[in-house]
């Protein structure tokens, strides 16, 4: 079996980040749907165990999106899996959170795994 093209993948990586940054949640939202039409889970390591990721992107986008702006620092996409670092700046409090995110794609389901720098 041939491992898919990974081309979707990164796609997608670039998509919804443009979609955050420009605080466009339809887009941000249809990126995910589109990508993920099954299960959708998101665990933040060492915090809290994988959860439906809907209700985490609604949660995240109403805490957070007003205040955060994502820089893409590196996209390394093998197989079905996408690993990222990115910066998550917040002018507004004068910091930057940096991120390892793991996007594991599995036929119509996708599991995100969140590395949050302390």
């Amino acid at each position: 079996m041939s491992a898919p093209d990974n081309d979707p993948y990164t796609s997608f990586i670039h998509a919804q980040v443009s979609a955050w940054n420009n605080g466009d949640k339809e887009a941000f939202l249809a990126a995910y749907k589109s990508i993920a039409p099954g299960k959708l889970t998101i665990e933040y390591v060492g915090r809290t165990p994988p959860t439906d990721g809907w209700a985490v992107l609604e949660q995240m986008w109403t805490n957070t999106n007003a205040i955060v702006n994502i820089e893409e620092c590196v996209l390394i996409a093998n197989g079905n899996e996408v690993a990222c670092h990115n910066r998550n700046h917040m002018p507004s409090r004068d910091m930057t959170i940096e991120t390892i995110e793991v996007y594991s794609f599995n036929g119509e389901d996708l599991a995100i795994r969140y590395f949050v720098k302390q």
